[in-house]
Order: structure tokens, then C-alpha cells, then sequence
């Protein structure tokens, strides 16, 4: 699903941008546009970070190997 329509950034980037290390509105902002320009989307794009982060191992500091 289209996150960001003035960008045209979808859920799966911003879910592949976490698995990648972005970590902040501030990094999906600088690498990918999201809420760049109307801010809309910004409470959707928070939300699907937050779950692509909690659902990424590396993201809650465990290694692969571990999980």
C-alpha cells in the first residue's frame, strides 16, 4: 500500500528501510521522502516502522543466531 502519495513510498519500503537499519522519522525522511512534504503521513509511516521494528531481531538488539 502507498504510504507517502507525494513520494510514492509503499509499506514495504519503509518496512525493508528498518530491516536495513533506518531507525527514526528523521532516516525515512532523509533516505526515502516519507512526509517530506504535506506530513500526512506521517502517523501511518510511525505506525509501520514500529512494527516492522519489533518484528526485526536486529532492530530489538538480538542477532540472528540468538533468535
Amino acid at each position: 500500500m502507498i504510504v507517502c502519495v507525494c513520494n510514492n513510498v509503499s509499506d514495504r519500503e519503509i518496512t525493508r528501510a528498518v530491516q536495513m537499519g533506518m531507525q527514526s522519522m528523521a532516516d525515512l525522511r532523509r533516505n526515502l521522502g516519507v512526509g517530506d512534504c504535506c506530513g500526512k503521513c506521517g502517523s501511518c509511516a510511525k505506525r509501520i516502522m514500529r512494527d516492522a521494528a519489533a518484528a526485526c531481531p536486529q532492530q530489538r538488539g538480538m542477532s540472528l543466531a540468538a533468535a
